[in-house]
């Protein structure tokens, strides 16, 4: 049997293969998609943007019990330029929505957005009772995964950026071009 159990004969380039057998190299085959998206997923650098109570939580999901460490992203940055995604923590008033929209488009490509709790997904429960208050983040800045709670749980916050780092996996580099033609807010 040759390769994943195809017959030798069947196989279409046999001397390549005994070329690798009497040489003892060895073969690495994957795509390049699959190469920058391992660099990507495990590399994830967040810019810390918290107003109000979920940043509490954020600053716990960094700490040793839950250690973002473990999945590549300890690395939080106060810079957009040297991060690549943004969690968006806490209640977005209309007088600080255009900084956040200035961060976003101060960072580089690919850049990822994580929605952290009510406020920040819907305005929570200060919407209704004030003018200022931002409906959803969504209105301002293209938003890849949402992470519900009033204030969510650490685990959540670690959750929400593990379904990122899976989106990041599935990627290609069309499907980049798409996004961020799709992702473009004026």
């Amino acid at each position: 049997m040759g390769i994943k159990g195809m017959k030798y004969d069947e196989f279409g380039d046999n001397e390549s293969l005994e070329l690798l057998k009497e040489t003892g190299t060895n073969v690495l085959l994957t795509t390049i998609d699959d190469v920058i998206n391992w660099g990507r997923k495990n590399s994830l650098w967040p810019l810390t943007f918290a107003t109000s109570c979920c940043g509490i939580e954020m600053m716990q999901t960094g700490a040793p019990k839950h250690d973002f460490a473990r999945f590549g992203m300890e690395v939080y940055r106060a810079s957009p330029r040297q991060a690549d995604v943004i969690v968006v923590a806490g209640t977005i008033v209309k007088k600080m929505a255009p900084v956040l929209k200035r961060l976003y488009d101060q960072m580089s490509e690919p850049k990822y957005v994580v929605a952290m709790g009510a406020c920040t997904i819907t305005g929570g429960p200060f919407y209704r009772d004030s003018y200022t208050i931002v409906r959803g983040v969504e209105l301002i800045i293209p938003v890849d995964v949402f992470v519900p709670g009033c204030p969510p749980r650490p685990q959540a916050l670690l959750y929400g950026m593990l379904q990122l780092q899976r989106l990041i996996e599935t990627q290609t580099i069309k499907s980049r071009k798409v996004r961020n033609a799709s992702h473009s807010y004026e």
